[in-house]
């Protein structure tokens, strides 16, 4: 299997090639991260021949980027639709790597591909945390590898405190309230203690909590049961006791807390090892690595890009964001 370090090496020797072919003023050649990067993704299609798109973002970087631009949002959707367009037959191979994002986006974006294909295996290379765990449960299949993670799905809401934008766990949220209840009710001297906590909670910041939660109980339940554990007997079961667990902040108490490839198992989820085929995991880690090497060398900070090579960037400039799309070259 080419190291993160053989892959670099590939691209860099690509680079002074690419370079002279610019200078001399051909057009169309493609960047040599993205050559890289997509003749791996040609390849592991070649060997699994089923439809392929890697959906990655730079989270993961060393680098200060706004998590609207690498989170999962409504605007993947029409990524997702440049990616799939043209593509037949009714498999795919999702390599996921995301922080997670908006529940509403997700939901949208798990429609979209279930009426796209029937048969979806989400290959998580790294990481796929919060609502990229709910996409994942969507999946028939999940294929993890010793180094890969999921995350609890308890949702996350962002609210303005004396330090700032937070991001606050609902379940905390809730948590807080009722110990502030059950304290002032056995004490009532507690309710001055209190006060200047629970005056950041809006009149409706409760109702909102309690329903984030329930949605993303619902949406993992809905989607393990009819996907994962569709046609088994204890289909409702299973698909009910794992979305309890993976929302259950108390539980795992940090929203940043990675689940391993053995307790994604404990817990249930359908998990298939990467190492299982070494073959297989050599082609999905070369392009995991072209991905991420490709976020260190570019502007890029998105990419949803199938085997063909049709693939829908986010770039980052300076200025202002924006979008790229790009054809096979």
């Amino acid at each position: 299997m080419p190291s993160w370090g053989e892959i670099l090496r590939e691209i860099a020797n690509k680079e002074a090639e690419w370079v002279e072919l610019v200078k001399q003023g051909k057009r169309n050649i493609p960047n040599p991260c993205d050559a890289v990067r997509r003749k791996y993704l040609a390849k592991l299609y070649e060997y699994t021949g089923r439809n392929t798109i890697i959906y990655a973002s730079s989270w993961t970087q060393p680098h200060q980027i706004p998590p609207e631009f690498v989170s999962i949002t409504e605007e993947d959707i029409q990524g997702f639709m440049e990616a799939i367009y043209g593509l037949k037959g009714d498999s795919l191979d999702l390599i996921l790597h995301s922080p997670g994002g908006l529940p509403g986006a997700t939901e949208a974006l798990v429609s979209y591909l279930r009426k796209k294909f029937n048969d979806i295996r989400v290959i998580i290379p790294q990481a796929a945390m919060s609502a990229a765990t709910m996409l994942a449960c969507a999946a028939n299949k999940i294929v993890m590898g010793k180094h890969s993670s999921l995350g609890p799905v308890d949702p996350q809401l962002i609210l303005q405190t004396p330090l700032g934008r937070r991001s606050v766990p609902a379940g905390a949220i809730l948590d807080q309230f009722n110990l502030a209840k059950s304290e002032c009710e056995t004490n009532p001297k507690r309710l001055g203690t209190w006060v200047p906590i629970l005056q950041q909670y809006g009149p409706a910041l409760l109702v909102e909590s309690i329903n984030a939660v329930e949605l993303s109980k619902e949406l993992v339940y809905k989607w393990l049961k009819e996907y994962m554990f569709k046609g088994e007997e204890d289909a409702e079961e299973r698909a009910r006791r794992i979305s309890e667990t993976l929302s259950d902040y108390q539980y795992f108490k940090s929203h940043s807390r990675h689940i391993s490839i053995d307790e994604a198992k404990k817990i249930g989820l359908a998990v298939e090892e990467l190492e299982d085929d070494q073959e297989f995991q050599d082609l999905v880690l070369s392009v995991f690595h072209a991905t991420t090497i490709t976020f260190d060398k570019t502007s890029a900070v998105k990419i949803i890009e199938n085997h063909e090579g049709r693939a829908f960037i986010k770039l980052l400039p300076v200025s202002k964001p924006e979008t790229q799309k790009s054809k096979k070259e």
